[in-house]
């Protein structure tokens, strides 16, 4: 029992091992979709920090309905955080949002646990 959960062991790593860069990085995000990121997206005009969201388990790029070509915006759900300050203080609640790919962002697993 032991060599074949070895063998099979082995046999999964090469696996992986073999496929493309972008085979691995979908299979990470599936997982993140799963466990979630924690993210937060922080809205920028005039390189001034404008808005930021926490809570984020993932963005995702908008596609049509009909085509399923991608679409110029991403959205998702988050946590508005009023006070830039990377949590959920009261008054603080979960949201919807939309943005464009032409609206300058920054996206990263929040540094604040």
């Amino acid at each position: 029992m032991k060599r074949w959960s070895i063998l099979w062991l082995l046999g999964a790593l090469f696996w992986f091992g073999g496929c493309t860069q972008e085979t691995q990085n979908k299979l990470g995000r599936a997982v993140q979709n799963w466990t979630g990121t924690n993210g937060v997206l922080d809205i920028y005009e005039g390189g001034n920090l404008v808005m930021r969201f926490v809570k984020i388990d993932k963005l995702s790029t908008a596609k049509g309905t009909d085509d399923n070509t991608p679409r110029q915006y991403r959205y998702g759900y988050g946590y508005l955080d009023k006070n830039f300050n990377f949590k959920v203080d009261e008054g603080e609640r979960k949201l919807y949002f939309e943005i464009s790919n032409f609206t300058p962002y920054i996206f990263y697993e929040n540094p604040v646990r």
